[in-house]
């Protein structure tokens, strides 16, 4: 007698008003601000991780690095912005987060995060746009104030696609890593706040080393490549972020070089940065710069390249330990274990894997003001919004506020999209299917494969770690043919448990990721960004052709991926290239 087929999961459909996909820094500011708003408006968290330490902040933070001190203004940040990013960025989209920097910092505090303050009572600085704190607990205070606000977390909850009606988006679905559930949440209004893109490149360390890196090795490009299955405009991907780290452990070095003043020296000794890139801006250089120079320091064998911290006494050598265990307390161990006396000897340092971010870069999907996506009720906000770069946490924060008023408006305005129950089986057949797959076959391909020849093939021909972070448009030719055939490859994939399906869906969504961000490599024909962007057959800055923004959009029927420029219109008065 015949076995009665067994299901690969139960259904499970949530009605929500407004669905927030991510519940790291700007989604949870994201909910406690829709709440407020209207408390009488359903909201719903999809967390891939657990709320309580899950994102980019997991570990913690040291510092605020965006907040407007007295003597600055809005204005005075955005020309700052426009510098650090080269001449190009969002003007209007960075003067609207800056306004909402400060009072969402203060909220933060209110909630319970320790803020440093000096003898007069004023926020304690580090650097010009920096405050001081104790953040080894940030993360748990902002799940706590979602806990208060009453917002229900589908922790351990993967997000696959977008619900679509039409150009709107009515929702999401995703799948349980703990139980055999797949949710279908149907919302009048969705914010996506996923977070960035690691683990595209090889990485600093391989091996079981392999997630010891800058960004949250977890944030895997889910809520980009949802944007670009369902065909919403992405832009500026070609501004990846590479990190300067210690070597290594791939520790922080802002605490290093702006709270004990160490500056960048090479193997003689040589404080490069105010010499043989003085040019570029010497130690004051935009951001890019501070990478691309050791980089060339380490390629025309004047390297290892160090961050000097000789000069700091042993009370100082002491107090730098300790300011690491807010976000980094591996680093003093790291110095224990390898005898390191920074007193006596220079920190190594070295840039990390590049990553394609929207909070430090502005890789992301095309917002307007209020931060809506091309998607009809898709917001979006934190490092997955474009056109600002150097918004950090507290500029999460603010396009979380951002983006939850515009939703709120947007719920109330509208009622639930219809869902397909055609678009339902496809879906949950598409996501299942690698747990389908390996009960039919003996041989597939796992996850872990994928992704070790993914980080290969991205390293050697789009720009990585062993070329110097340095690409041509041949070699990108080959890294778009490669993609491709990587893709066609992901049919094959198989996933013994739900844990594994999790990882076959992170290695599917940062094929998508990778598959963007080479085309707007290959489109710009200049160096914008030394460094995190250098194409050696167009190794000078072109304001002339390029002075614009590199958007994409995939066609739904074709999967085609078309990339076009759209001109560069917002200007704040004064000089482009000064802060």
């Amino acid at each position: 007698m015949a076995q009665p087929k067994q299901k690969i999961a139960e259904q499970e459909q949530i009605d929500a008003d407004i669905l927030i996909i991510g519940g790291g820094t700007a989604g949870c500011m994201a909910a406690v601000e829709a709440r407020q708003l209207n408390p009488k408006l359903k909201v719903v968290i999809m967390e891939k991780a657990h709320i309580d330490r899950s994102g980019c902040l997991a570990g913690g933070m040291n510092a605020i690095n965006v907040y407007l001190h007295p003597g600055e203004t809005p204005e005075s940040f955005t020309r700052y912005v426009r510098w650090q990013a080269m001449g190009l960025c969002r003007e209007d989209l960075t003067l609207s987060m800056i306004k909402e920097v400060n009072p969402a910092v203060k909220r933060v505090e209110e909630w319970g995060l320790p803020v440093l303050k000096d003898e007069k009572g004023n926020y304690s600085r580090r650097g010009k746009w920096n405050v001081k704190i104790n953040g080894e607990a940030l993360k748990l205070i902002l799940a706590e104030a979602v806990a208060k606000s009453k917002t229900p977390v589908l922790n351990h909850t993967v997000a696959t696609n977008f619900i679509l009606e039409g150009n709107r988006v009515v929702g999401a679905f995703g799948f349980s890593i703990h139980n055999k559930k797949f949710y279908i949440v149907r919302a009048k209004a969705t914010i996506v706040a996923t977070g960035g893109t690691s683990g595209i490149y090889r990485p600093n360390n391989p091996g079981d080393a392999h997630h010891t890196m800058w960004y949250s090795p977890f944030n895997t490009g889910a809520g980009y490549a949802m944007g670009i299955r369902a065909g919403a405009e992405m832009t500026s991907f070609e501004m990846r972020f590479i990190a300067l780290r210690v070597k290594d452990i791939i520790a922080p070095t802002g605490t290093l070089a702006l709270g004990f003043g160490a500056p960048q020296v090479n193997a003689k000794g040589e404080q490069y940065m105010k010499t043989r890139y003085a040019h570029l801006g010497g130690e004051g250089a935009p951001t890019p710069i501070r990478v691309y120079a050791p980089t060339q320091e380490v390629k025309e064998g004047r390297g290892p390249c160090y961050l000097d911290t000789r000069h700091l006494s042993p009370e100082r050598v002491r107090e730098l330990k300790a300011s690491y265990l807010d976000m980094y307390p591996q680093m003093p161990l790291y110095l224990a274990a390898n005898r390191i006396d920074p007193s006596k000897q220079p920190i190594e340092i070295a840039g990390t894997e590049p990553y394609v971010v929207g909070g430090h870069c502005q890789a992301g999907y095309w917002v307007d003001k209020n931060r809506g996506t091309t998607l009809e009720g898709l917001f979006a906000a934190g490092d997955i919004a474009g056109g600002v770069p150097y918004k950090f946490v507290s500029g999460c924060w603010a396009e979380g506020v951002i983006a939850a008023r515009a939703a709120v408006e947007f719920a109330g305005a509208n009622k639930h999209g219809k869902i397909g129950t055609t678009q339902v089986k496809r879906e949950m057949e598409r996501v299942h299917a690698p747990l389908a797959r390996d009960k039919k076959v003996a041989t597939g391909v796992r996850p872990r494969e994928i992704e070790e020849e993914l980080q290969k093939m991205m390293d050697e021909y789009a720009g990585g770690i062993g070329t110097f972070y340095e690409m041509d448009e041949k070699r990108l030719l080959v890294a778009r043919r490669m993609l491709q055939k990587l893709k066609e490859q992901t049919k094959h994939l198989i996933a013994e448990n739900l844990h594994e399906l999790m990882l076959a869906h992170d290695v599917i969504d940062r094929i998508d990721v990778a598959q963007v961000l080479v085309e707007h490599l290959i489109f710009r024909r200049e160096t914008r960004w030394p460094g995190y962007q250098t194409r050696l057959d167009h190794p000078k800055l072109d304001d002339d052709n390029w002075l614009c923004f590199v958007n994409s959009r995939r066609e739904l029927k074709t999967g085609e991926i078309k990339v076009f420029k759209v001109p560069y219109e917002q200007v704040v008065p004064g000089d482009r290239y000064k802060p």
